[in-house]
């Protein structure tokens, strides 16, 4: 059996589905996230630092993530 592969960064629509709110609120939520890390604009944010930030836990988190 194969083992089903994990995304490491986290986009607008899975924060939509973790957090039920709307694609504008996800944006902004991830982009805050990455003014608060200090990213770059071409650098993208985890799951794990997205975890921190919200404070959700990772397993909970990682049932929302599809491909």
């Amino acid at each position: 059996m194969k083992k089903r592969m994990q995304r490491l960064c986290i986009y607008p629509k899975d924060v939509q589905r973790i957090t039920g709110r709307s694609e504008r609120y996800s944006r902004n939520l991830i982009r805050k996230i990455m003014l608060t890390l200090k990213k770059q604009e071409h650098q993208f944010v985890s799951v794990q630092e997205f975890c921190q930030f919200t404070g959700l836990e990772y397993e909970k988190v990682k049932e929302f993530i599809t491909d």
